[in-house]
């Protein structure tokens, strides 16, 4: 007698033939691949075009400041005693302004012999003249010699030119005693200064230096084969070291080149600045002439292995690395000269992290579309509330 199987032995299959359809559902099927994911960015870039405009042509250079006439002031006397200094270095005077004075009571004694001396020789020569006419007057009676008439008359021309002598040498002693005022031979700064109350110096010992009119000019430095793009009158930006900036004229082209350095100078005339001294260095420019050409931001241009770059984007939004020839640099621009076109679109900024076919995205654009949601989540969305 055959029994009946247990109840446990019939449900088992039931419940795997569940399991194995449940799992069926829940799994992708093999025959459909996920899809791939899109490709990211690389970097959100602004894209900006080359200008075409006018730029100012430019030759760079560096020189001295110094001044365009150094006047010495020295004295004119020797042997006096330096009573009073009335300017120091830095001061502006004007012309025939009293710079120091000499103590004059030497020469104001010296003036006062040689007025004597000249009251005396006009005196002798009024006795001379005299003489002579009264011996004039007696030629003619024979009462004396003609030898004794011409003594007279030598006498009376004598006595005349020491005359003179005695005025001549008054005037020299007035002429010293000007010299005790040590003037300003013309309107500047003072300079320099050696002069020192009390001290006893010597004729033609230096006393002040002097910027004739304030005046000073930069001498720059350009190579001879650059001379000849300059031209008088043409107008120079000067840089101080604090950086101010003044504009210069050019005055005159260097006759002659440095047989050492190839250099020549050039001397460009400066208007008064208060950051502009002389003795300082400087650097400037020279404005050649203006001339159109293609700039870009200086902050598109990337530098590696030694030579400059530029990202371009093409359609698919990639970049491609250009090997682009700068110029003159000018504000934030430099000038392009080769190897990019008119319009070409450019990366702005951030080509630092960028290589050549990186997919980028450009600020502003919309947003790439998203990609759909996987298979498998989608039937896993649909299966949560179905059967199996």
């Amino acid at each position: 007698m055959q029994h009946p199987a247990p109840f446990s032995s019939l449900i088992a299959p039931v419940v795997l033939t569940l399991l194995a359809a449940l799992v069926a559902a829940c799994s992708p099927r093999a025959e459909q691949a996920a899809p791939e994911a899109a490709p990211r960015p690389a970097l959100t870039v602004v894209v900006t075009r080359p200008v075409h405009g006018a730029v100012a042509e430019r030759l760079p250079a560096n020189g001295n400041v110094v001044a365009w006439e150094e006047a010495s002031i020295g004295a004119e006397v020797g042997g006096l005693r330096l009573a009073e200094v009335r300017v120091n270095v830095g001061d502006t005077v004007r012309a025939g302004q009293v710079l120091a004075t000499f103590a004059p009571e030497t020469i104001q004694a010296d003036v006062a012999q040689a007025r004597a001396n000249l009251a005396e020789a006009r005196a002798a020569l009024v006795e001379a003249q005299a003489n002579a006419k009264r011996a004039g007057a007696l030629s003619a009676s024979g009462a004396m010699s003609r030898q004794q008439i011409e003594q007279y008359t030598t006498a009376a021309q004598t006595a005349q030119a020491r005359v003179q002598a005695a005025q001549a040498g008054l005037e020299v002693q007035q002429l010293r005693l000007g010299h005790t005022k040590v003037l300003a031979p013309d309107s500047g700064v003072i300079s320099a200064r050696t002069a020192t109350v009390g001290a006893v110096v010597g004729a033609g010992t230096e006393l002040f230096r002097m910027v004739s009119k304030g005046r000073l000019e930069w001498r720059a430095e350009v190579t001879s084969s650059d001379l000849p793009r300059l031209r008088p009158g043409a107008t120079a930006t000067v840089t101080a070291a604090s950086g101010a900036q003044v504009e210069g004229t050019v005055r005159v082209l260097a006759p002659t080149v440095d047989p050492a350095t190839r250099n020549a100078l050039v001397y460009v005339d400066l208007p008064t600045h208060p950051d502009i001294r002389a003795g300082m260095f400087a650097r400037g420019e020279f404005l050649l002439g203006v001339r159109d050409a293609l700039s870009v931001p200086l902050s598109a241009v990337v530098v590696r292995d030694g030579f400059s770059h530029v990202f371009e984007l093409d359609e698919d939004s990639r970049v491609a690395m250009r090997r682009v020839r700068t110029g003159q640099r000018h504000g934030a621009d430099v000038e392009i000269t080769d190897g990019l076109a008119p319009g070409a679109r450019i990366v702005q900024q951030g080509g630092a992290f960028l290589n050549d076919g990186d997919l980028v995205r450009v600020a502003g654009a919309p947003e790439p579309e998203q990609a759909p949601a996987p298979a498998r989540e989608t039937r896993a969305a649909t299966n949560q509330g179905g059967r199996p």
